[in-house]
């Protein structure tokens, strides 16, 4: 009794090592950054940003440029939910892609920075953001690429760019998963427990499926050229997504890239064809 005493105790003590240690990992590596160390994570590459603070209604965002040459067609990047504007680091400073493209990336109002305002948790408010961001573009020169929560903002879109590209979209409310962990957001006796943050991707999470199904009827309003990417291993944004997707739209304006057995953090395991499909859509 005494050793089954002993080894629950120390099971207990292991489960709750191991689950401060993933908390405090989980929020090292979601928490927004400070623009100096958004500057910092620069500095080793050649290709350097132009780091912008700029307001849309109210709302004041932050937004990473660069500009590698004005006759280069330019990459617009959506972040998901947790998310950020340099989640894209790694496509940005490639030596191949920056020879080929401008690039754009911001955070979502709710994930800059001591963010003062709260996400809006609204396609609609996302999208029209998204305007605000590529107005001054040559949109038959731009390329959307929306991953994840950024998926549907990029899809929303009624403006002509050169093609839309989406990777793990989360467009279809009937496949959207319902996690246990997003309790601790729903419930007041827990929240404070949660980094802000943590709050405004459970904000999002709740409210999605909701307001997805204001948008799935009009996806096909879109009318821009579209890639779809996704992993048949994603279990938080289910491979369902791009196959409904699919189904909804005519052969020749969406075609569907399947990667085996890749989950949804793809954009950083499978860089090599993520990136061999940028490439490509960039030389269309």
């Amino acid at each position: 009794m005494k050793k089954l005493s002993r080894f629950l105790k120390i099971l207990g003590w292991s489960f709750l090592i191991i689950f401060i240690l993933g908390y405090v990992s989980f929020y090292f590596f979601t928490k927004p950054i400070s623009d100096e160390a958004v500057l910092n994570k620069f500095k080793e590459f050649e290709i350097k940003p132009r780091l912008t603070s700029e307001i849309f209604k109210e709302y004041r965002f932050r937004k990473l440029t660069f500009i590698n040459n004005d006759t280069l067609p330019t990459m617009v990047f959506v972040h998901g939910t947790i998310g950020s504007s340099t989640d894209f680091i790694g496509y940005i400073v490639d030596s191949v892609l920056s020879k080929k493209a401008n690039f754009i990336s911001y955070d979502r109002v709710g994930y800059n920075y001591h963010d003062k305002h709260e996400t809006q948790a609204s396609i609609a408010f996302e999208e029209y953001l998204l305007q605000y961001v590529t107005k001054d573009l040559n949109k038959s020169k731009t390329i959307i690429v929306g991953y994840s929560y950024g998926g549907p903002i990029a899809l929303a879109t009624k403006d002509m760019f050169k093609k839309i590209i989406l990777v793990a979209p989360a467009v279809f409310s009937e496949v959207e998963p319902d996690f246990w962990f997003t309790n601790i957001y729903k419930w007041k006796f827990t929240r404070w427990l949660i980094p802000e943050v943590w709050k405004q991707a459970g904000k999002e999470k709740l409210t999605h499926k909701e307001d997805l199904r204001k948008f799935e009827d009009d996806w096909t309003q879109n009318k821009n050229k579209i890639l779809g990417i996704h992993g048949t291993k994603d279990i938080i944004v289910p491979f369902t997504n791009s196959k409904y997707l699919e189904e909804k739209f005519p052969e020749n304006q969406f075609e569907l890239i399947k990667i085996p057995n890749a989950n949804h953090y793809l954009i950083w395991t499978e860089f090599e064809q993520i990136r061999e499909q940028f490439l490509n859509a960039l030389e269309e």
